[in-house]
């Protein structure tokens, strides 16, 4: 098995980190733009695609500003999926960090499908 790629993303977001964690963090808020539907049953979050079923385990959850998901079915121990807040004190800008593991050749696919799904999620906060 070859190990995934690390792939970080950087949007910046008009909105506030309360609101934004909440997209991240609960069943309601990533069922509006991350997945057609989700179910929690403690830290499983079970994600929904068109009638296909995948189960990530929330492994950490911090301060209203992080959540990391890992993949139950996903080998590589090393690897996760990752929503980071951070505010500029100075500005007050919003940014999203996204962390996401990759195969080589899906390194492109992957980014692809994090913009669209960011510009869902940008779509539905009306910024």
């Amino acid at each position: 098995m070859t190990a995934k790629s690390k792939i970080q993303l950087e949007f910046p977001i008009k909105c506030s980190p309360s609101v934004l964690y909440n997209r991240f963090s609960t069943a309601s808020g990533l069922s509006e733009w991350f997945a057609d539907d989700v179910h929690v049953k403690g830290k499983n979050y079970t994600f929904i695609w068109e009638g296909a079923e995948q189960v990530a385990e929330m492994i950490q959850n911090k301060d209203s500003r992080l959540v990391r998901y890992k993949w139950e079915d996903d080998e590589d121990e090393e690897t996760y999926f990752e929503f980071l807040i951070t505010k500029d004190e100075l500005t007050g800008d919003v940014t999203l960090l996204i962390t996401d593991f990759a195969e080589e050749d899906e390194i492109d696919e992957a980014t692809e499908l994090w913009n669209s799904q960011i510009t869902d999620l940008r779509r539905i906060l009306g910024c």
